[in-house]
């Protein structure tokens, strides 16, 4: 939620606060304030798409200093929108600050947006370092304070919220969360912070009632009070002077009101007051929604996630209230959800049947990037919402129309579009979402190679992990618009070479860990990253193509989450990083050949060669590009031919270039 201007207010009154040397404690953490604070306020690229392997390493540290300290983490993760919809106008306005924020750093200014796999990326890490992470089905405030509640743990987040809930381990800002210096020696280490309690703060206001603070943030405004209601107030009551005091921030409306809110000995003596005061004809409407939004603040004695972190198979339905839409669907989704194997995505199309599509650096003239993943979205929709008949020729027939309403960028304006819910081009009778699970690999594989438009064969060569990698570089090869160039393609699977090559030299048991020629080759592409000085200009061009290929791999992954992983899960810190392929897209338009970087490493050099060779892999119904393949193969191609991928032969990036665009999704076009 978070409460206007609460924030700077008490940050800039330290008296506020004591100072804490966290260790040897439970931590209960707010994950998106988390992964939000860690990648704004460390310098890392945002124009470019984002540098997630060095945003990965950063999350690594974060949690190493908190184990060093002997501080135990667990991470609450938001989930989708509140089905009450009271949030939809403040989303709306944020989605469009987004979309103006992305313009603005397009044109090479100051900007403030999240790359799109970020939340990926941090699960993920989070899942290799074994931190305990659930995700809420809505927005996580209330369940994160009553954890830490139930606890008397610390909360550490950078929600306004936190200055309303009465925690008594209190709340730590991030702001002021040291972990960047870990102090002390040995089991004495801990970490600098400073705690915000609720008793101190009422302290310093005459000793005011604690249990005045929800009416004070819902009056003062949060993200589901009616402005009108609190300009209304505002105007109306006579509140206390404020003195000025040297050195410290001001803000004469919240330290008034406190100010006047200390006077009255109860909460309901003051709403009474302050009904008077708004005076309206609905008093009755406006009593039951002040009192609601009070209600939100009110934590109770136990906590339903520490059931969840004692026993994580517990049934998602016993531990969590479940909206109305989610209380009929199967308990695997639901556990898939909560542990955050499903993204909110899941949970906005299945409770509101909406999808707010992430705003990202692209070229604001041309369609949002995100139409390209437009077909995998439909399947994700499709398979979700069309639920034991979306399977069956008679649902194709039918003429029940389902829609999903997506909220995506349209020039500069924030645009809804209604979305056709299309069946599974795949019939099959486990496909419905009641046994999804069921379905046997090979049906959910098919459905997913059948909307990425690959044929199974042409991942033979390609290791498991990087099978989705190259289905959705495939996919936006046929769906961009307009189509990526050459040397795109050859820097985009250069940067899944070098992510690949970086991910073995960090594994200690991995051949290639202490590799020489490795090391030389990841050192070599490190060196043509876009420079900070160069990173004020960025190629528009370059940047929509790679928003494209970001848009079509964050809804495959989705994809692939919700068939119950047919492919394995890409490790999403090593896929992509934008520094990295906007120098590569430099220097390979300019003329350099993508193999003059991979030169004396002869397993990056086949790695590339596959790689290529399987995203040249032809479309399911270009039965004529098979057949020209086939040539192609038998004059010493290599790629997908078990004979040439032993040799491990590799043709010049300009000759493979060249048969791809002849072979491009003929019939797609």
């Amino acid at each position: 939620m978070g409460v206007h201007g609460l924030t700077s207010y008490v940050e800039g009154n330290q008296q506020f606060f004591t100072d804490l040397k966290l260790r040897n404690s439970h931590l209960v953490i707010d994950g998106c304030s988390l992964y939000f604070r860690l990648y704004f306020t460390s310098g890392l690229d945002q124009a470019r798409g984002g540098d997630y392997d060095a945003f990965a390493l950063l999350v690594r540290r974060f949690f190493t200093a908190l184990s060093s300290c002997g501080i135990s983490a667990f991470v609450v993760l938001d989930g989708g929108m509140d089905e009450s919809d009271k949030k939809f106008k403040t989303l709306r306005e944020r989605a469009q600050s987004k979309i103006n924020e992305a313009h603005t750093l397009s044109l090479g200014y100051h900007g403030s947006v999240l790359p799109l796999l970020t939340r990926e990326v941090f699960r993920q890490v989070l899942g290799e370092l074994g931190v305990p992470l659930v995700q809420c089905i809505s927005e996580a405030d209330f369940e994160i304070a009553s954890l830490a509640h139930h606890w008397s743990c610390p909360v550490l987040t950078s929600d306004s919220d936190f200055y309303i809930f009465d925690l008594c381990a209190g709340y730590l800002p991030m702001k002021f969360f040291e972990w960047e210096n870990v102090c002390g020696m040995a089991s004495q280490r801990y970490i600098p912070a400073r705690r915000f309690t609720v008793n101190r703060f009422c302290s310093h206001f005459n000793h005011m009632n604690k249990q005045l603070l929800p009416l004070f943030a819902v009056i003062t405004g949060n993200d589901y009070t009616q402005a009108k209601t609190t300009e209304m107030f505002f105007s109306r009551v006579d509140l206390p002077m404020v003195p000025r005091r040297r050195g410290s921030p001001s803000n004469p409306r919240i330290e008034g009101f406190l100010r006047w809110l200390s006077a009255f000995k109860s909460p309901v003596e003051a709403l009474e007051e302050v009904l008077a005061i708004l005076g309206s004809r609905q008093k009755a409407s406006l009593r039951k929604q002040l009192t609601a939004g009070i209600k939100d603040y009110q934590l109770p004695q136990t906590s339903s996630l520490a059931q969840f972190f004692s026993n994580p198979q517990l049934r998602t339905r016993d531990f969590l209230r479940l909206p109305a839409a989610l209380m009929p669907q199967p308990d695997w989704l639901l556990k898939q959800i909560t542990s955050g194997s499903l993204p909110p995505l899941v949970l906005d199309v299945l409770v509101l049947r909406r999808a707010f599509l992430i705003a990202q650096v692209e070229n604001s003239r041309l369609p949002s990037s995100h139409e390209a993943s437009l077909n995998i979205r439909k399947t994700i929709y499709g398979l979700l919402l069309q639920t034991g008949r979306g399977v069956s020729e008679q649902a194709r027939s039918s003429n029940a129309q389902c829609f999903v309403e997506e909220y995506d960028r349209l020039v500069l304006n924030l645009r809804r579009t209604p979305v056709e819910v299309q069946p599974p081009a795949v019939g099959h009778p486990q496909l419905s979402l009641n046994t999804l699970d069921q379905a046997a690999v090979n049906v959910r594989r098919e459905v997913l190679l059948r909307t990425m438009g690959v044929m199974d064969h042409v991942l033979q060569l390609v290791e498991p992990h990087l099978h989705l990698p190259v289905c959705v570089t495939h996919f936006w090869m046929c769906s961009s618009t307009p189509k990526p160039s050459p040397s795109l393609l050859q820097g985009v699977l250069l940067g899944v070479v070098y992510g690949e090559l970086c991910r073995r030299l960090a594994s200690p048991g991995d051949p290639l860990h202490t590799c020489p020629s490795t090391t030389l080759v990841c050192q070599r592409l490190d060196q043509l990253r876009s420079s900070s000085s160069q990173r004020r200009s960025i190629d528009l061009r370059v940047a929509h193509s790679l928003s494209q290929w970001q848009s079509c791999l964050w809804v495959g992954v989705y994809l692939n989450q919700l068939l119950g992983f047919p492919l394995h899960e890409p490790r999403c810190p090593w896929l992509f990083s934008g520094t990295l392929l906007h120098g590569l897209e430099s220097v390979l338009k300019g003329g350099h050949q993508a193999e003059s970087f991979l030169a004396g490493a002869p397993v990056a050099m086949q790695l590339y060669s596959t790689l290529l060779g399987a995203v040249q892999g032809f479309g399911l119904r270009d039965h004529s590009a098979v057949q020209r393949g086939r040539g192609r193969r038998q004059r010493g191609t290599p790629g997908r031919g078990r004979r040439s991928g032993r040799r491990g032969g590799v043709s010049s990036a300009g000759d493979l270039s060249n048969r791809f665009w002849q072979l491009n999704c003929e019939s797609d076009d």
